[in-house]
């Protein structure tokens, strides 16, 4: 839809030490970059709307950012294939890809993991425990898995288990993480895979199991067993 607007939470931040995701990156880039760096990270700290307005210098469509976010419904960016049916390639249509099919193979015992947000979290930011894409209420450290999965692995719906990662590093070695106590919920995933959100399972994923070419965690692709909590 491209649509661009404001959102604000709902929940009160459960410590007055809480920072906001963009304190927490311009802090690490002037701890990082020090006080002469050209980005003003301390002016982005304290002001949005600098960042708003340094966006609007570089990003099409994004002229007069402040103002036009402030309008009720926000505001739409442009979208040539979808305004007026231009695509900017070489044939001037769209052009499609066939890849090859992959997939990840599931050990005996074993679950593919994929990591996802719920209906009230846009990215990392989570503005409420209920899901109502999956029927999930007050609560967020679930893992969705197969009911013949569930009965295979001698579980019940509500059990609560641990989430382990198994993972072959660099040298060979097999490696395991852990996410603790996680609800077993009974859900349409096909066999042998689960799905838990994110940011709850980002320390199920090693910093070297990433994709060859984009070099992005493998966060849809993790090899894990449960075990009772």
């Amino acid at each position: 839809m491209s649509m661009v607007h404001l959102s604000r939470g709902s929940l009160n931040p459960p410590s007055d030490q809480v920072r906001s995701e963009v304190a927490i990156v311009c802090q690490l880039a002037r701890a990082l970059f020090g006080h002469r760096h050209p980005v003003p990270w301390d002016r982005f700290n304290a002001d949005y709307d600098a960042i708003r307005d340094a966006i609007a210098a570089v990003v099409p469509g994004c002229d007069d950012y402040n103002r036009k976010v402030r309008e009720p419904d926000g505001f739409q960016l442009p979208h040539a294939p979808r305004d007026t049916r231009e695509f900017p390639t070489g044939t001037g249509k769209a052009n499609f890809s066939v890849n090859p099919l992959q997939w990840v193979p599931i050990p005996p015992g074993r679950l593919i993991l994929q990591t996802l947000r719920s209906h009230d979290q846009y990215n990392t930011t989570i503005y409420g425990l209920d899901d109502r894409y999956r029927g999930v209420k007050g609560g967020r450290r679930v893992v969705f898995v197969n009911a013949a999965d569930i009965e295979r692995f001698g579980l019940n719906h509500g059990d609560r288990v641990d989430l382990v990662s198994e993972f072959t590093n660099g040298s060979g070695e097999l490696q395991e993480r852990r996410a603790k106590d996680f609800m077993v919920v009974a859900y349409s995933t096909p066999a042998g895979n689960a799905a838990a959100y994110y940011p709850e399972t980002n320390s199920l994923v090693a910093l070297d199991h990433v994709a060859e070419k984009s070099n992005t965690p493998v966060s849809k692709a993790i090899v894990i067993r449960l075990e009772r909590a």
